[in-house]
């Protein structure tokens, strides 16, 4: 088996193991992804895996024209483990020229993270049409 094969089945392995954190964290997306699309967008690349023992978190580069941002848009488990993939994230997006860090989530976010410097930049509403 090819390294690339051999890492896609281990990427598999952990994302099967991750899938309820996942899902249940897509519940609170609003409908923009499902598994599947998390499974493609990992094993192509575009997204990447922070898997631990008891949680895992969801990240995408996104590029605008003046800045790189690494955006954290799903995260399920136990929080103190979540919490612990921030310094690895931010380095991952700093080696791959990220400026910032963002998240998308609920709202209570903003008072867990609060003790770790981030801070509320935007507010994002939605509605059917």
């Amino acid at each position: 088996m090819s390294e690339a094969a051999h890492d896609h089945s281990k990427i598999g392995e952990e994302l099967m193991r991750c899938r309820k954190w996942i899902e249940d964290a897509l519940g609170y997306s609003g409908g923009t992804h499902d598994f599947r699309d998390v499974v493609d967008g990992i094993l192509s690349g575009k997204m990447q895996l922070w898997a631990g023992e008891n949680g895992c978190a969801v990240t995408e580069i996104i590029v605008y024209p003046k800045q790189k941002v690494l955006h954290t848009f799903l995260a399920g488990g136990d929080m103190e483990q979540i919490l612990d993939f921030q310094e690895s994230a931010a380095e991952f997006g700093r080696r791959n020229g990220c400026s910032k860090m963002t998240i998308a989530g609920r709202k209570g976010w903003t008072k867990v993270l609060k003790a770790y410097d981030w801070t509320e930049t935007f507010v994002v509403m939605g509605k059917e049409i």
